[in-house]
């Protein structure tokens, strides 16, 4: 089989190509995603009912996705940019020492020392 096209080579390894000339439909974006953004809400409603009935003090990182939540809740453009702000560390200084050998996944306001 000759691949023609760029698109026909794209598709053969499996990759998505969109096409930029004609923009989806709200109905095509819906059928598209609809089932994995429906999976990622229930996902996330388990967590949180996990979370929830579990003992503990409180923690930044929830905090941060209620925010994030918030968020999601919002009309307007830059959704996105939002939620991934409410993760983010909106300082501008650099720190001394990092508190921890790697990420958390949100911002502590309060770091341990």
């Amino acid at each position: 089989m000759r691949l023609r096209t760029r698109e026909q080579a794209a598709r053969a390894l499996g990759e998505v190509v969109l096409k930029k000339e004609t923009p989806m439909t709200r109905q095509e974006i819906l059928d598209l995603y609809f089932m994995d953004a429906r999976a990622k809400a229930i996902d996330l409603a388990a967590f949180l009912d996990r979370v929830e009935r579990a003992d503990g003090p409180a923690d930044f990182r929830l905090d941060a996705l209620r925010t994030a939540l918030d968020e999601l809740q919002k009309n307007g453009p830059e959704r996105a940019r939002r939620v991934l702000l409410a993760f983010s560390d909106p300082t501008t200084e650099p720190i001394a020492k990092a508190p921890g050998k790697g990420a958390c996944g949100a911002f502590n306001p309060q770091p341990s020392t």
